[in-house]
């Protein structure tokens, strides 16, 4: 797995990987609740096939060539959905883990998670360090999930880690911040995709998708698969990225 750029690149380019591929995709797998609700089934019914889904599209990302996929599983915000819901998508979160952690781990897999994961539950927590510690030296993908994560608290944690450094203001650049962001161990951010069709971030990923390419798409997240993530790629592929260049 390639890391990140150094310090001194502002501008994120595709040095490695394959042509034409993304080197690190992230989605915000939206759309569970409406594909439960379109089928008159519970809310967590939706969250299930989603985790489903989750399972292609790695598999699909992972055969495609993409070293990096990143998923929004669980945001800051989330914790103002009903208290049931929140047991229901911690419930999900367990199982993934118990059920997936030896697959990761036979198929190289590394897995990191991004955000405050420790609020959770300690179970929850401990089986997430070991997750990630088992998987750690994984080379082939990375599977990266945001937990409790919000990009503006990423922000301003990365300020207030530069403050406490005692960093001279003079000398603050754009890679300074990035080196203390939750990704800096990751390579630019290439391609954001929000599946159900919605049109905004929802406070994913902000400073990553600076000079990213975004896909807004009409598939609910449960119905997305290799198929889908293919034409995500196909699309990546025909765009030009100029980075503000000619």
């Amino acid at each position: 797995m390639s890391g990140a750029p150094a310090a001194s690149d502002a501008v994120p380019a595709q040095a490695a990987g394959q042509p034409g591929v993304p080197r690190h995709v992230a989605i915000i797998m939206d759309g569970n609740g409406r594909w439960a609700k379109k089928r008159f089934l519970p809310r967590v019914a939706g969250h299930r096939a989603g985790a489903d889904a989750l399972r292609r599209t790695l598999r699909a990302a992972v055969t495609a060539g993409i070293e990096v996929l990143t998923l929004y599983a669980f945001s800051s915000e989330n914790w103002r959905r009903p208290a049931a819901e929140i047991a229901d998508l911690m419930g999900l979160l367990r199982h993934y883990i118990r059920a997936e952690i030896d697959e990761l781990a036979e198929a190289g897999i590394r897995l990191r998670i991004i955000g405050d994961y420790r609020r959770f539950e300690p179970d929850v927590v401990a089986l997430v360090d070991e997750a990630m510690a088992r998987t750690a030296a994984n080379r082939r993908a990375t599977l990266v999930i945001a937990l409790n994560y919000g990009a503006q608290d990423e922000i301003v944690r990365a300020v207030q880690a530069i403050v406490a450094e005692g960093i001279a203001p003079a000398t603050i650049d754009p890679s300074t911040i990035a080196a203390r962001l939750d990704t800096a161990d990751l390579p630019p951010l290439d391609l954001l995709i929000r599946t159900s069709g919605e049109r905004r971030l929802s406070n994913f990923l902000l400073w990553q998708a600076a000079y990213a390419e975004l896909l807004f798409v009409d598939t609910l997240w449960p119905d997305f698969d290799a198929a889908a993530l293919n034409a995500a790629v196909a699309d990546f592929a025909g765009r030009e990225r100029r980075y503000g260049g000619l």
